[in-house]
């Protein structure tokens, strides 16, 4: 139970790697808040968890909004009590070309896949600086590397959150605030003496655990 008494906080939740996470952190004792924009299957999960014994409460907010973004996060604050780790799980991927994109699809991949992790990051990075720190890790992959194809609004959404993310993790250091990327097409995590493990649940979880309170800023490829 690693994470007994620590508060996480998933966008994203209710599907792919946000799930599987949330599961990963409630059997290590953690509190899980749970967001998404689609209310169902968000609420299953938080149901099901609750079920089996784990502490976890949904949460259905659009991340792009500062407003919603917001209120969520003083939502879990009263629920919870605080927040220890996030975990930006939350993305679009159109499929369209670039000659044929709509603007609208544009706006909304950077908004939700970028304006989002940067709501959510300086919001609760202002709660964690307060309660000295916490662990930031945001989820993005690139499929078959860099090059994708129909995909320019997610590749560039893509782009800017490791960009984001090696930028907070400068910023936020000294606030004892960690913040890492995973996924898949990243680039290799190279660190002397410290080996992350191969899967993505294994890897955020030893990230965000006590065996990585020294490493901050890394990029990490997982399968």
């Amino acid at each position: 139970m690693d994470f007994d008494g620590k508060v996480v906080l998933i966008t994203g939740a209710s599907r792919g790697s946000g799930r599987l996470l949330a599961e990963a952190f409630a059997k290590q004792g953690a509190s899980v808040a749970l967001n998404d924009l689609s209310p169902q299957n968000v609420e299953a999960l938080a149901a099901d968890l609750t079920l089996h014994g784990h502490k976890a409460k949904a949460y259905v907010e659009d991340v792009s909004k500062k407003i919603s973004v917001q209120s969520m996060v003083k939502q879990v604050e009263d629920d919870f009590g605080s927040i220890d780790i996030l975990i930006n799980h939350a993305a679009v991927e159109p499929h369209m070309a670039l000659l044929k994109m709509d603007e609208w699809d544009w706006h909304r991949t950077l908004d939700v896949n970028l304006t989002g992790a940067f709501l959510t990051m300086q919001t609760v990075g202002r709660i964690m600086r307060d309660k000295d720190g916490g662990v930031i890790i945001n989820i993005i992959s690139l499929a078959e590397g860099t090059v994708t194809l129909d995909r320019a609004a997610y590749v560039t959404s893509v782009f800017g959150l490791v960009g984001l993310t090696r930028q907070a993790a400068r910023e936020l250091f000294s606030d004892h605030i960690r913040v890492h990327a995973l996924g898949r097409g990243l680039g290799r995590f190279q660190s002397a003496g410290t080996t992350v493990p191969a899967d993505l649940e294994r890897a955020v979880l030893f990230l965000c655990g006590p065996r990585a309170a020294h490493l901050t800023g890394h990029i990490v490829n997982v399968p």
